[in-house]
């Protein structure tokens, strides 16, 4: 296992700006090194062939209760001081929606369908799923760009069901019947090519079959959730433990393959503002005040991917400016 110094010494040498205020906008455009990926001979709009971007998703913390806090050193005391960080990243949600509804935002840009409000953590079903095509994983589909969900735990083929301590409201994509059937299905071969058990992950990232688009969920004992039968002690800091025991690897992958990784959170506890980091070979570092949300991810995925910006997003700003010029997309 990597060590935090080795994590610190990736980013000097790959050339991460420091010391930067990344309010500033960067002009789109420009290119990156290469890598080598399964996505590399696609054919799509991809402007960066070989680029994976990862998306590693948190639960149910503000970022009062994250930043600076003892609770996780390893993102304080190595994430933080080599990633760019915001400090108003909202929550368009109201306080009281769940997770499920703010997970189905983050590929989909909405929560609101025409068949469907996503409003609860119900598992993947006939009556919890929509038809709608509009969303991120079909634009990557449609481009031929690959993409695959990681999720630690996860019971089936398709995991559109909740067991132990894996949840399906803690995997969008089964909430979609074109990927996971109409009605889903754990045995949906499509939702099953796109999807693997976190215990493959480590050896899929050292044979550098990584798609275009990766999207990892810790289990709930990992992610900060919590829940009954979970070790004891503090939720915060088995997240970040973990994290200082996943990240640095994929750190490694994505400052080799001109990647981008994104550490993100749902939504808040106390307030209506998350923790948010975004990690890479060509990212400011530093803090910014400007104004995320997950829109603005999706936004910006779409856009470093090389596929349309939903309708749902296209308002949002995106994240050119945590970026060196000429990097983003």
């Amino acid at each position: 296992m990597k060590t935090a110094v080795v994590v610190l010494a990736l980013f000097s040498a790959c050339g991460s700006s420091s010391n930067n205020n990344t309010t500033d906008g960067n002009p789109n455009g420009g290119d990156g090194a290469m890598g080598s990926g399964m996505h590399d001979a696609m054919g799509s709009g991809n402007p960066h062939p070989g680029r994976s971007v990862f998306v590693i998703v948190m639960e149910n913390e503000s970022s009062s209760a994250i930043y600076n806090s003892a609770a996780a050193p390893y993102i304080n005391n190595t994430i933080k001081p080599e990633s760019a960080w915001a400090t108003m990243f909202t929550d368009e949600l109201p306080s009281a929606v769940p997770s499920e509804p703010h997970y189905v935002w983050m590929e989909a840009g909405t929560n609101t369908f025409s068949d469907i409000t996503f409003l609860s953590d119900a598992d993947s079903s006939a009556g919890n799923s929509t038809t709608s095509t509009k969303h991120l994983a079909t634009q990557l589909t449609t481009a031929g760009l690959d993409w695959r969900s990681y999720q630690e735990g996860m019971p089936a083929a398709c995991p559109i069901s909740s067991n132990g301590f894996y949840a399906a409201k803690h995997d969008p994509f089964v909430f979609f019947t074109d990927v996971a059937g109409s009605p889903p299905s754990a045995t949906n071969t499509t939702c099953a090519a796109h999807h693997k058990p976190y215990t493959s992950f480590a050896t899929d990232l050292a044979a550098g079959t990584m798609p275009a688009y990766v999207f990892i969920t810790p289990n709930l004992c990992n992610d900060m959730h919590g829940a009954i039968g979970c070790p004891s002690g503090s939720d915060i800091t088995r997240g970040d433990t973990w994290l200082s025991n996943e990240l640095p690897r994929i750190v490694t992958y994505a400052m080799a393959h001109d990647s981008i990784i994104y550490v993100i959170w749902d939504e808040g506890s106390n307030t209506q503002i998350i923790p948010f980091f975004a990690i890479g070979p060509h990212v400011k570092t530093g803090t910014t005040t400007a104004v995320y949300s997950h829109s603005a991810l999706l936004k910006s995925v779409e856009e470093q991917l090389g596929v349309p910006v939903l309708s749902t997003v296209s308002a949002s700003p995106d994240f050119a400016a945590l970026f060196d010029t000429g990097y983003f997309p």
